[in-house]
């Protein structure tokens, strides 16, 4: 390891002062629990929603300082040290102001929420402006700098299908820790933090104020919020895969190369081939190709 990071600290997360700030009646969160290792924070989450559902309300965090089964999308997993990353889930049951639960054709969008919450809270504190890589990634110049992945919950009786959204921010991964050597971490791209406290109460009240809105909305991605524009609109803004020729790799192996244009009504990707033909894409791995391919 280099020398700049030689005596490199990493100090763990503050349950007592992170709970009397984020959680109700102070903060937006209804609970807050933080394990000092697990496999997977969704998949304990997972597992709370549906064994104990009045204990894990809306708007309930679990984080973990180490973490030994992450999981991305098509089921990649991931280690990272201990205490070098941000890594929680939250547990979602959407309802809008009425009362009434917002319906699930909105579920789709929790994760891209999420992903804009997450940019927008790193660039607050940190003077870094990430941008948007659809499906759900958070990128600074291309590399990755964290990953979003929503998991459906099933409702059981009388009560509503519920999701639970992970994240995972990579703070202070040297360039030797990255999983990827196209991945990076806010250390290497010299934050103005790295206190993983500070971004953790940082993303959660942007991200609960984002969730709110939307909800409020009745989970409609297009319509205003009540401090500015729509869902979409914001995350089309800070999205760099759009007016992009990509490669989206889908699941089941197959490929197509294009342009991609918009997001649908869902969140899925709207790509023209080179044909002139239009797909829509709902799940995938995309490749930002160079001019010159």
């Amino acid at each position: 390891m280099s020398s700049r990071y030689s005596n490199l600290e990493r100090p763990g997360l503050n349950t007592s002062v992170l709970r009397a700030a984020l959680c109700l009646p102070a903060g937006p969160v209804s609970r807050l629990e933080i394990v000092a290792n697990t496999g997977s924070t969704t998949t304990d989450l997972v597992r709370h929603a549906e064994r104990e559902p009045a204990g894990w309300p809306d708007l309930s965090v679990l984080a973990a300082e180490l973490q030994t089964a992450g999981r991305g999308r098509l089921d990649r997993t991931w280690v990272a040290p201990e205490r070098s990353s941000l890594l929680l889930s939250v547990l979602l049951r959407p309802f809008n102001r009425q009362g009434r639960p917002v319906p699930t054709t909105a579920y789709s969008w929790f994760s891209l929420l999420a992903a804009l919450a997450l940019a927008e809270s790193v660039e607050d504190r940190t003077r870094i402006a990430p941008q948007l890589k659809w499906p759900n990634d958070v990128t600074v110049d291309g590399r990755k700098l964290a990953g979003v992945l929503a998991t459906f919950v099933p409702g059981a009786g009388a009560e509503p299908p519920a999701v639970v959204v992970g994240i995972g921010l990579n703070v202070s991964l040297t360039d030797d820790e990255l999983p990827v050597p196209t991945a990076t971490s806010l250390l290497l791209e010299y934050a103005a933090t790295t206190d993983r406290n500070i971004l953790l109460k940082s993303f959660l009240r942007t991200f609960a104020d984002h969730y709110r809105a939307f909800c409020d909305v009745d989970g409609d991605a297009e319509a205003a919020w009540d401090d500015g524009p729509a869902l979409a609109a914001r995350v089309r803004a800070r999205m760099g895969t759009l007016g992009q020729d990509i490669r989206a790799e889908v699941p089941g192996g197959g490929a197509l190369n294009g342009r991609a244009l918009k997001l649908d009504a869902t969140g899925a990707l709207v790509v023209r081939d080179d044909d002139g033909e239009r797909h829509t894409i709902s799940a995938g791995d995309i490749v930002h190709l160079r001019p010159q391919e």
